[in-house]
């Protein structure tokens, strides 16, 4: 833990140093509806050898996902990370390299962003990405506001119930104080009805955000999703599984105007929650609504090939009420971390563990609905995740069971949508090996 040198003496010298006499008194702008007047229920203090032992014996209470059999999913996957990703990572110059204020002190890690980006348009077939921004759902929402500024429409955002429920939070913090409303789909079957959809869009509607593979694991219809937008003038924004995109068609092949996409599966542990990596990417004619950083490649005087920060001047040096987003940094770490793996794994190996995956979460969707006790919750092509129906509707006693012999079963699906309470969410990556899900299968028949 850090040692915190400051005495009381060094404190009473900063209030001085800033004009104020007390604690209390610096904080005297806060209401009084918003301070916390009551005192704090904590236990005695410890001396710094109990501390240390304490909290050791709180984090030995955290089980790594490497240390059990993992498949969970929404959001969050355990894949497999070459050796080379934490090798190239872990050199002094990247990690603890700082934000490149000033560009051209910092060629390599301007060139390490460029050569992310480049990776990213290939893997999505879009024409520009940033440098990245926090996460998936802020990249979500961040592409929601582009498409409000883009089309000049306030009115409405149309999304479905199949898109990531915490993704949607975000998209609903965003407009809390706007004028467009947030309007969300049934997806009862798994997917969106195009037919639901498109009655849904009229000439106010700013953007449709799906996500393809969904929350489910389900494949939406996203060429016809992507002709009933662009009918009503409104933009396609789609949040897609990176893997997947080993196998499906890119998004810019089927018309998506902004594609978003949480990172984390790309050579970036589950790490607890993060942090994580938000992916963005768009058509050129968007590039200056685009947040965050942009690198771009020139030469120097000299002729010679450097890089330098394009279009940074919205964020970079905020503008106010000109710029298009207040985010002005970017997930540099793990940005290369999803570099370095793209580019080792090429597009063969991101095909392989794809196909993996696919083949895979088949063979343990097929084993386990085999049983009378379990079925699919939906009726749909899925690529590396799907849902399951328990009978007798007991899904935590199935979670817990499958903890105590090691197994991570999956993610309760009750929680986010009270119509799936006897549902739970499994993902199956190519890490997980037949004997591993042949004890998942063993687990939950035991169980149901």
């Amino acid at each position: 833990m850090p040692y915190l040198p400051n005495t009381a003496d060094d404190q009473q010298a900063m209030l001085r140093a800033i004009g104020v006499g007390s604690v209390e008194e610096l904080f005297a702008t806060v209401p009084a509806e918003l301070r916390l007047d009551r005192p704090l229920d904590l236990p005695p203090a410890m001396g710094e050898l109990e501390l240390t032992s304490h909290l050791g014996e709180l984090a030995a209470r955290n089980t790594p996902a490497g240390q059990v059999v993992c498949f969970l999913g929404g959001g969050s996957y355990d894949h497999f990370i070459p050796a080379v990703v934490d090798f190239v990572a872990g050199r002094s110059e990247f990690y603890t390299a700082y934000t490149p204020y000033q560009a051209e002190a910092s060629q390599g890690s301007l060139q390490a962003m460029f050569e992310y980006q480049t990776l990213i348009t290939q893997l999505t077939g879009m024409d520009v990405s940033n440098s990245s921004l926090y996460d998936g759902g802020s990249a979500m929402a961040e592409a929601m506001m582009m498409a409000l500024g883009a089309t000049r429409r306030s009115g409405r955002v149309v999304t479905a119930a199949s898109v990531h429920p915490e993704y949607r939070q975000v998209l609903d913090t965003y407009l809390a104080n706007l004028d467009a409303e947030l309007l969300t789909i049934a997806t009862p079957e798994g997917t969106v009805s195009p037919e639901e959809l498109e009655a849904a869009v009229n000439d106010r509607t700013a953007c449709v955000v799906v996500q393809h593979p969904n929350f489910f694991g389900c494949l939406e219809e996203v060429e016809a999703i992507a002709e009933i937008a662009h009918a009503a003038g409104a933009l396609l924004v789609v949040a897609v599984d990176p893997i997947s995109l080993g196998l499906l068609k890119r998004p810019g092949d089927y018309g998506a105007d902004i594609v978003v996409a949480e990172g984390q599966s790309l050579g970036n542990p589950m790490s607890y929650g993060g942090p994580y990596l938000g992916i963005m990417a768009c058509r050129e004619k968007f590039v200056r609504r685009m947040p965050g950083r942009l690198v771009g490649q020139t030469v120097d005087r000299r002729g010679r090939r450097c890089w330098v920060l394009t279009l940074q001047t919205r964020e970079q040096h905020i503008r106010r009420e000109k710029a298009t987003s207040n985010i002005c940094t970017n997930q540099g770490l793990v940005a290369l971390r999803a570099a370095v793996y793209l580019a080792a794994m090429g597009p063969a190996g991101i095909r392989s563990v794809a196909e993996l995956c696919l083949q895979k979460a088949h063979y343990a969707a097929e084993r386990l609905t085999a049983s009378a006790s379990l079925s699919p919750a939906f009726d749909r092509p899925t690529f590396k995740e799907f849902v399951i129906r328990v009978t007798d509707g007991d899904v935590d006693r199935l979670v817990e069971a499958a903890r105590a012999k090691g197994i991570f079963a999956g993610v309760p699906l009750g929680r986010w949508y009270p119509e799936l309470a006897d549902c739970l969410l499994i993902a199956v990556t190519e890490k997980r090996t037949k004997a591993e899900i042949d004890r998942l299968v063993g687990v939950v028949g035991q169980v149901v």
